[in-house]
């Protein structure tokens, strides 16, 4: 066999273990899970994770899923928490401790102590028997039967399974809280999900004296000084009370040669188009990128209650923006 198929093979076999040992976690989401649920929606405080080793690289994942999904919670070394740390964790919080083995001294050691606050224990081990397990309030089993390293000695399936009732947990809770895309956005403001929910036209539209303008009885003349001094393709147009009444763009000039219009007397509101499509200033920006690819347009004018252009919207902002 050549090095390139033992790769192959080598990879294959790590996620059929891996999967198995996944697909095994699923009988075991029953009413003890519901449990550890139960005990985390009833926190008023915060939720600590705790592991040593692999076991707590996957527990600050997990702290992270959790605070990201309307649970608030944080990761705490159990070597630290000996030394000083500890001191984050309060009555009102619920600890989620991590140990493949059940018997990690540092994690262990912890046991007293949080005893004493009798803030509320789930652990999650891979032996019912050990010495965490025991102890816990709740405990969730995430043993497994082979490790996918073959010397058995790598935490893999054992740290994949943790990740995954981590997960399963994060997700029930999500949807016990009626936790929204809007609160994930939220919690998220700099990521893409966060800049699509919370952007809105106001945050990105030109206004004042940047917003094209001339009124009907203007001449094209004026309309075209207008629009390349504002370098948007269009210009709106309104009435004596700033009323919109239409917009004028690069499309309209172009119809009004191919139609022989005498653009030399012609005025905005015989060659405008009328009653042009405006959004509100808190449209979502995503919502408006959306409204501009359908209507196969770049700008939208933004209009307040009265129908008096207050913005103007281009793409390319919201493209800008990172809102795609």
């Amino acid at each position: 066999m050549n090095e390139t198929n033992r790769f192959i093979l080598s990879g294959q076999r790590t996620v059929a273990i891996e999967s198995q040992a996944v697909q095994a976690l699923h009988g075991r989401i029953d009413s003890t899970f519901a449990a550890a649920c139960e005990l985390i929606l009833q926190c008023k405080g915060r939720v600590i994770v705790t592991g040593m080793g692999k076991s707590g690289h996957i527990g600050g994942k997990i702290a992270a899923t959790l605070a990201s999904t309307g649970t608030p919670a944080f990761f705490v070394h159990p070597g630290e928490a000996s030394h000083g740390d500890l001191g984050m964790v309060t009555r009102q919080d619920v600890v989620i401790a991590i140990s493949n083995s059940g018997s990690s001294s540092e994690v262990v050691t912890l046991i007293p102590l949080f005893k004493r606050l009798q803030v509320p224990i789930i652990s999650m081990t891979g032996k019912p028997d050990s010495p965490l397990a025991k102890a816990s309030d709740v405990h969730l089993d995430i043993s497994i039967t082979e490790e996918a390293c073959p010397l058995d000695l790598a935490p893999t399936s054992s740290t994949t399974v943790t990740l995954v009732m981590g997960d399963a947990l994060a997700v029930a809770l999500l949807e016990a809280r009626g936790f929204t895309r809007e609160d994930f956005a939220f919690s998220h403001p700099g990521g893409a999900l966060g800049r699509r929910l919370l952007v809105r036209a106001e945050d990105l539209m030109h206004k004042g004296s940047e917003v094209p303008r001339v009124r009907d009885t203007a001449p094209v003349s004026q309309a075209l000084v207008e629009m390349t001094r504002k370098g948007f393709g269009m210009t709106t147009v309104v009435d004596d009370e700033d009323q919109l009444l239409g917009v004028f763009t690069d499309g309209d000039l172009r119809r009004c040669v191919d139609q022989g219009t005498d653009l030399a007397n012609a005025t905005m509101a015989t060659v405008m188009t009328r009653s042009p499509k405006a959004i509100q200033a808190d449209l979502l920006a995503a919502e408006a990128l959306t409204l501009m690819e359908t209507k196969k347009i770049t700008a939208l004018v933004v209009e307040d209650n009265q129908g008096h252009p207050i913005g103007l919207l281009h793409m390319h902002d919201i493209l800008r923006a990172g809102i795609v």
